[in-house]
């Protein structure tokens, strides 16, 4: 069997372990095994792969990125876009297809396997949005960055009395910054699905200057919503229809309002794609190993329009659609904790 493997939207840590996971399993089966480069863009007009064997899958388990390439190609969109990647597939002899990425690649995935290739999904998304699993690649790695980030922050923030913002990814959902935050320390958490006015922004900072406190971390997610603060428009949208958020400079005009209400020096840092970059923390080394065997034991088992994803802490697969049906939003449950301990 011929088994292809690509990796689609944004990179995240982890996602060479997956690749590694695909490519040796199958490997070791007798399975052929090439990397379809650049997401779906590699699935369009001619195609674009290479092979992969076992020189070209060596070392690469600790790197961080992916070693195929990506891109926010989404063929839903483009004239025959589906029919073409059909094509590709046919023309670069494909048996079946693992496609790992987030909500609009495994979307993409999800309409490809409707019409009958054979797909498997495997979740990654720094978002950790999807529903259904536990587990995307990447979350875990964002997390590490950003609470150390916030434990860096929080001295300088002591030594100079200041208010210090740090805007972290998050388009609609605040996970990455209650996560981080939970593990970061942070003082306050600013997510889409809990929104706050900024007079109670402001009024917190000055419970705490009560409180003889004259410093604090505030991590807030890019998408946030914040009544009384006028941010920026989104940039340009992607293929997919999603503005570029950093454009709002969302922490920058908050970090101006805090200080023009409490007078406190308030600065921002815009954590951006640091957060995708770098090499993967020991899960996300783990789980995408595992769920790359799960992948190609789907394939082999001839299960088509699944993914292999984490559920009761264990690999399961579960229907592709699932994933993508709804948005997994942080519940109230866990921003108490943040609140509770801030």
């Amino acid at each position: 069997m011929r088994i292809a493997v690509l990796t689609g939207g944004g990179d995240a840590a982890g996602l060479n372990a997956a690749i590694r996971s695909v490519g040796r399993h199958a490997l070791r089966g007798g399975d052929e095994v090439v990397g379809v480069l650049n997401g779906w863009a590699g699935l369009l007009g001619d195609g674009d792969t290479r092979p992969l064997d076992d020189a070209a899958l060596l070392g690469v388990l600790r790197q961080g990125g992916t070693l195929l390439g990506s891109s926010r190609t989404n063929p839903l969109r483009i004239d025959d876009g589906i029919a073409q990647v059909e094509a590709a597939m046919a023309a670069h002899r494909i048996d079946a297809l693992v496609a790992i990425g987030g909500d609009d690649t495994l979307s993409v995935a999800a309409r490809l396997a409707e019409r009958g290739a054979h797909v498997v999904g495997i979740p990654k998304t720094v978002d950790f949005d999807l529903a259904v699993t536990e587990y995307c690649i990447g979350f875990d790695s964002a997390v590490a960055i950003v609470a150390e980030s916030l434990e860096r922050l929080h001295t300088t923030a002591a030594s100079h009395h200041r208010v210090l913002v740090c805007e972290v990814m998050g388009r609609d959902t605040g996970w990455l910054a209650v996560m981080g935050g939970i593990a970061g320390g942070a003082d306050l958490c600013l997510i889409p699905e809990f929104p706050l006015h900024l007079e109670e922004i402001v009024a917190r900072i000055a419970a705490r200057d009560a409180q003889g406190t004259t410093s604090s971390i505030i991590v807030v997610a890019e998408g946030a919503q914040i009544a009384g603060l006028t941010a920026e428009a989104g940039g340009p949208a992607d293929a997919f229809g999603h503005q570029n958020l950093a454009r709002r400079a969302l922490g920058e005009r908050l970090a101006d309002a805090i200080e023009s209400a409490t007078g406190h020096e308030s600065r921002a840092t815009v954590l951006g794609h640091v957060q995708r970059g770098g090499s993967p923390v020991a899960t996300d080394r783990i789980w995408p190993s595992r769920l790359g065997m799960a992948a190609v034991d789907a394939i082999r088992a001839d299960t088509t329009a699944v993914a292999a994803a984490v559920v009761a802490n264990a690999e399961q697969l579960v229907p592709l659609g699932d994933l993508v049906a709804e948005q997994k939003r942080v519940p109230a449950s866990i921003y108490q904790v943040f609140e509770a301990l801030s």
